[in-house]
């Protein structure tokens, strides 16, 4: 199997676009008629309407889209039958050709580390099969390295927290220690790993992920980071736009994948596509915003060349 940054390149690529459709099922914005065929509101039948509803907005970005983003905090509040619709969720978007990026955003040390590790990333290889996996490396170096050596093991790769998109992340984040903020050393770290795993492409399986409501951090961070995939949350629902995230990409267009979730796959409750769409029509509707997502980041970015 060709490594992770390579299946990735070639993807997007392929589909011509960098965007990456975050699969986040909120049960108070999914459509009443999924809902309403759930029969009651227990953990399994959510699950199912869950499982239901991913596999739907599958359907419609598969053809479109290299890549998407379960986020598992929205499975795991259903416990066990919201594993396993997880678990379904990643299988079916393999098997539509998508690579699959899971928002889990986990981290430790020695074993427990190696543990996370093996159980998330690798296709064949892990129990949950996903192709990669956001990862907080606030507990140190140490904590990131059997995720570096499994995800090259796998032809996996990894997403790690260095500039996050909330408000609250400069809370830590800015802090200033010798001579710079927490988030360039964090920055230098994750370079040095992609640095080291990087293949003929030039970017290694160490990723980041980098806010796009900071876009002038983001531009002085694609300078810092020259081997390293960016993972670039915020835009769309969190309020910025394709021209923000211009800075994330290399002059080819690539070296950035740039989330978006809630703005595509509740598409149906904002306008334009309330009107034009409105709730029966909700998968129109995500492919309309799809499409305009795409049409936006090819106008305002170097992705317009691919």
């Amino acid at each position: 199997m060709a490594t992770f940054t390579e299946r990735l390149s070639e993807a997007v690529q392929m589909k011509r676009t960098p965007l990456l459709v975050g699969l986040d099922p909120r049960w108070e914005q999914i459509p009443a008629a999924l809902r309403e065929s759930a029969g009651d509101e227990t953990p399994l039948s959510k699950a199912a309407v869950y499982m239901q509803f991913c596999r739907d907005v599958i359907d419609v970005v598969a053809p479109l889209v290299p890549a998407v983003k379960p986020q598992a905090a929205f499975f795991e509040q259903l416990g066990p039958a919201g594993g396993a619709a997880l678990a379904e969720v990643i299988a079916y978007a393999t098997s539509k050709n998508l690579l699959v990026i899971l928002d889990a955003k986990r981290g430790d040390i020695g074993s427990t580390a190696v543990a996370y590790a093996e159980a998330y990333l690798g296709r064949e290889a892990s129990a949950w099969g996903a192709d990669g996996l956001t990862v907080n490396p606030y507990l140190g170096d140490d904590s990131l390295e059997p995720f570096v050596e499994v995800a090259q093991e796998r032809d996996a790769g990894i997403f790690v927290l260095v500039k996050t998109s909330n408000p609250g992340g400069a809370t830590f984040q800015d802090l200033t220690f010798d001579g710079a903020p927490i988030y360039q050393h964090v920055a230098a770290l994750v370079e040095e790993q992609a640095a080291k795993t990087s293949t003929e492409g030039g970017y290694g399986c160490v990723g980041a992920v980098v806010g796009a409501t900071h876009p002038e951090q983001l531009v002085d961070l694609r300078d810092l980071m020259p081997h390293t995939w960016f993972l670039v949350p915020g835009f769309g629902a969190q309020g910025a736009d394709a021209s923000d995230v211009a800075g994330a990409f290399d002059a080819r267009g690539l070296g950035a994948v740039i989330n978006s979730s809630r703005a595509i796959i509740f598409a149906y409750r904002r306008e334009p596509y309330a009107e034009t769409f409105g709730e029966g029509a909700w998968q129109q509707a995500v492919e309309a915003a799809t499409l305009h997502a795409i049409e936006q980041l090819q106008a305002a970015t170097s992705a317009g060349q691919l």
